[in-house]
């Protein structure tokens, strides 16, 4: 009788550990700005809300630390981190080789699904671009983004994707609210992409398209931020 693996989530919420329960809760309320730069997270409270006790909650927050989306502070406890524009710099450059090799790796495997999908979304982002909502937006951002690179056939290289994109979690909001402008100009680098995985263009060309759109938005950030000096 085949087993099921254990770190597979179920969709039936009753066969996922309670610490999978608190991350995914806590994950999901600072990658949609719930919880901003600086919220203390009160275990007790954490625990209290989801029917457990505080140690599936701690060991949730433990990793979300180990992620960079939660610091310990002596007398405070845990809060949600900010942006430091150091961990941002090296954040952004790794995610910008990992997702712009993902993204090439998957253009070939993209169906037109896909290409509708992702159309649709970026319309949609710019619709949000009149009053604009850094918070839809960054949600928005993401589901593009995965429509082109979950294809990828390596599953290593999609699950680096993957933690670059949470570690962000606390920090893309805050970023698109700091440089608005950046947005309207990250639409039209969408539809240049999607043009080219369209056009099947070939691997090199996606993958710079891919990095040069990450990196635009690191510069835009790095430039307007007050502490824009780099290591």
């Amino acid at each position: 009788m085949n087993s099921v693996p254990t770190n597979r989530a179920s969709s039936s919420a009753g066969t996922v550990s309670k610490a999978e329960q608190a991350y995914q809760t806590v994950q999901s309320k600072i990658a949609s700005g719930e919880y901003g730069p600086g919220y203390r997270l009160v275990l007790g409270r954490i625990a209290a809300d989801l029917g457990c006790s505080a140690v599936p909650v701690r060991e949730a927050i433990r990793r979300l630390e180990a992620e960079g989306l939660v610091r310990f502070e002596r007398n405070v406890g845990a809060t949600v981190t900010g942006i430091d524009p150091t961990e941002y710099l090296y954040t952004m450059q790794t995610l910008s080789l990992v997702e712009g090799y993902a993204t090439a790796l998957s253009a070939p495997l993209v169906t037109a699904e896909d290409l509708a999908k992702a159309k649709a979304i970026n319309a949609e982002m710019r619709g949000c671009l009149e009053h604009f909502d850094p918070v839809r937006f960054t949600a928005l951002n993401r589901d593009f983004h995965s429509a082109l690179f979950t294809n990828c056939p390596n599953p290593h290289i999609l699950d680096l994707v993957h933690r670059g994109w949470n570690r962000l979690g606390a920090l893309r909001s805050s970023t698109f609210s700091y440089v608005p402008g950046r947005a309207q100009d990250s639409v039209a680098e969408h539809d240049r992409l999607l043009e080219l995985i369209e056009a099947k263009a070939d691997a090199g060309t996606i993958e710079a398209a891919a990095r040069a759109h990450r990196i635009a938005t690191l510069e835009a950030y790095l430039k307007h931020s007050p502490a824009s000096s780099t290591p």
